[in-house]
């Protein structure tokens, strides 16, 4: 079956939302700990909202990660599917 007549089947999707969602918010996860981590674990919160939000920030945070996600989401889905 071809990508095409795949993404046209509602199971395609579903499987694509289990895989990307959670590959999302595991790669959010990893970021902030990479960039932050002392501020989150000393409850700096303010800091942590300067380095990676404030300013329009937030658009490069987290546009990188939906774009790869979805790329991912998509790979992991279609090799999956017979």
């Amino acid at each position: 079956m071809s990508f095409l007549d795949k993404i046209k089947e509602p199971i395609f999707w579903t499987s694509f939302a289990k895989v990307a969602v959670p590959f999302f918010i595991i790669v959010i996860v990893i970021s902030l700990l990479m960039n932050s981590f002392s501020e989150i674990f000393s409850g700096d919160f303010e800091t942590v909202n300067q380095i990676n939000f404030a300013d329009g920030k937030w658009k490069n945070f987290f546009g990188f990660k939906i774009v790869f996600s979805t790329v991912y989401g998509l790979y992991t889905t279609n090799k999956k599917m017979k």
